[in-house]
């Protein structure tokens, strides 16, 4: 299937003198159309595994805000519900996992199951690609194996990772064990998106900040490199966005490492050091903070335009640094893509 998206062009190495614009995020809880689409699924899990609505979901952005890709609306959870965990949400707090026995063997994997649990998506992804301009990009997506990892041991997000760390000093080997059971789910879910019409595929590694240089090479970027590895064995070749997000000084290391066609940036960085460390080949990806996008007014204009003139010479994608928020102001959003647009006419 041939696209001429301007959002792989740039993926694929090409400078653009305005470059494409998508939202980590975008589909969510800051559109009132979102919300009312939440509101016919019985519960989160549901929405995602209804084709009809998390098709949906994933259109929404593209019609409010002319966006040059499209993400699949999914969770990066939904691969830990294949393995059998079990994966729930809770309101006000967000997912909670259960199901880990640090102590027991792992039961043996069953593939084929997993990737019956998780169907769904392939036919949201079908059917997107079908109602997307041809303009226009899909990416699929899943979480990393250590953040995916994370949420099975420590049985949610947001903690100070004491768990799982632990694991990785004391039984490294049962982590690489949980970790190439993620791998090989995850491989195969990512390989299917592509194949059905996801036309780039992006690595979620969102809880891989604060972790020691011998544990980051270990546990994160191993990890990713056997991912994409295993997503080429299985024959898709479409371009991976890598999103090792708070990985500060151990970002030199993860790229040269995992090797993916772009890297996803997080508010944190400096692009004076993106710059220093990140070779030109790697198409970067960010990283406006999502509460000045909430805040709005001069201040959002002026990093825009700092965004844009620190990459201007090289393939640049622009996003934020990390998702969009509930409380964020339509018109803001819509202030940045115009912003964008009519900055090298």
């Amino acid at each position: 299937m041939s696209h001429s998206s301007h959002f792989l062009s740039v993926l694929n190495g090409q400078s653009s003198p305005i470059p494409p614009i998508w939202m980590m995020r975008q589909a969510g809880r800051h559109l009132p159309e979102y919300l009312e689409l939440r509101a016919r699924a019985k519960d989160f899990m549901d929405f995602c595994y209804s084709p009809s609505l998390a098709c949906e979901a994933t259109l929404q952005p593209i019609r409010r805000y002319d966006m040059d890709a499209a993400i699949l609306f999914a969770d990066i959870l939904l691969v830990l519900d294949g393995m059998g965990f079990s994966v729930h949400f809770e309101k006000g707090i967000g997912p909670i996992v259960t199901g880990y026995q640090a102590e027991k063997t792992l039961p043996l994997l069953n593939l084929e199951k997993a990737l019956q649990t998780v169907s769904p998506v392939f036919e949201t992804a079908q059917r997107v690609r079908e109602h997307l301009p041809k303009t226009k990009a899909l990416i699929g997506f899943c979480g990393s194996p250590w953040t995916v990892g994370l949420y099975a041991i420590e049985g949610r997000g947001g903690t100070d990772k004491s768990e799982i760390r632990k694991l990785a000093y004391q039984a490294p080997e049962r982590l690489t064990d949980l970790l190439d059971q993620i791998i090989e789910v995850s491989a195969h879910y990512l390989a299917r998106q592509a194949e059905v019409g996801a036309n780039a595929l992006m690595l979620f590694e969102s809880w891989a900040e604060g972790l020691p240089n011998d544990l980051f090479e270990k546990f994160v970027s191993t990890p990713n490199r056997k991912l994409i590895q295993r997503v080429r064995d299985l024959g898709s070749d479409v371009p991976i966005i890598a999103f090792p997000r708070g990985a500060g000084s151990n970002l030199p290391h993860f790229l040269e490492h995992v090797q993916p066609q772009g890297v996803g940036l997080d508010t944190a960085v400096n692009p004076d050091y993106i710059k220093s460390v990140v070779p030109k080949s790697i198409t970067v990806q960010g990283h406006l903070d999502p509460l000045l996008l909430i805040a709005g007014g001069d201040a959002l204009d002026q990093r825009v335009d700092a965004l844009l003139e620190a990459y201007s010479d090289r393939p640049y994608i622009f996003n934020l640094g990390h998702g969009v928020r509930p409380e964020t102001p339509i018109a803001h959003v819509e202030q940045v893509v115009k912003r964008i647009r009519a900055s090298r006419v």
